[in-house]
């Protein structure tokens, strides 16, 4: 799910979090990847908050310090929106219908599907597959987050030089990545439930993927930062020697 989808061969994939910029560019060989750079930029305190940027300034410069760190050349960069952001909701339409058709129609009866106004968000949806029920129709999944979420993503890094290709969703770029992973997986079944826990700086978030799919996914308000101080206080020791 994209609100951009520009297709180029080299992206750059930016993770901001509450603690860092990270920077990864892959390129691919076959059926492998390689990492051409990466880079990561400390943020300080606050420049994030609870998955929401409060400081798009502050943002863009470590992004221009991981460019310079990195040495990448490339321009085009993709970026993610936390699940918590965004809302998310499986329709069922005419398999009949062609895109444009299909986005008129959901223009149309967006007020259904989500609790804003469309001058609120930004919406976006990708046809899935035939429905079980009823081969005439198909399912397509709705995305759509505030409209604020999506803009600073894009103006933070257009701030550090960089266009905008595609702004995902964190669940969904999450099932991609575990897309190219799970043939590593000891028992490589498409059917077995698997759960990624992914522990950052201050928010853990729990990911249960079926079939390679995301039914659950949960965020919960602790990480590393958190888990230091309590070894502080508990051993009585530095943040460092923490």
């Amino acid at each position: 799910m994209k609100w951009f989808n520009r297709k180029h061969d080299h992206l750059l994939g930016i993770d901001i979090s509450t603690a860092a910029v990270k920077l990864l560019e892959l390129s691919k060989s076959g059926s492998r990847y390689k990492v051409e750079s990466y880079a990561v930029a400390p943020l300080a305190q606050d420049a994030v908050i609870d998955n929401n940027i409060s400081n798009v300034e502050m943002i863009a410069e470590a992004i221009k310090v991981a460019l310079k760190q990195s040495g990448t050349r490339t321009r085009h960069a993709c970026v993610a929106i936390a699940g918590s952001s965004v809302m998310t909701k499986v329709i069922t339409m005419s398999a009949q219908l062609s895109e444009d058709e299909m986005e008129e129609q959901i223009m149309v009866e967006a007020d259904q599907y989500i609790p804003y106004s469309l001058d609120e968000v930004r919406l976006d949806f990708e046809v899935q597959h035939v429905n079980e029920a009823n081969p005439e129709m198909v399912d397509v999944l709705l995305a759509a987050s505030r409209r604020e979420n999506v803009d600073e993503r894009v103006e933070v890094l257009e701030m550090a030089g960089l266009t905008a290709s595609i702004v995902d969703v964190g669940a969904f770029a999450m099932e991609n990545s575990f897309a190219l992973l799970k043939d590593q997986l000891p028992n490589d079944d498409d059917e077995q439930t698997v759960a990624i826990a992914d522990i950052g700086a201050t928010m853990t978030t729990l990911n249960i993927l079926q079939e390679g799919r995301a039914i659950y996914t949960r965020e919960q308000g602790f990480g590393g930062k958190q888990l230091t101080e309590e070894i502080q206080r508990r051993y009585g020791l530095s943040y460092e020697e923490a």
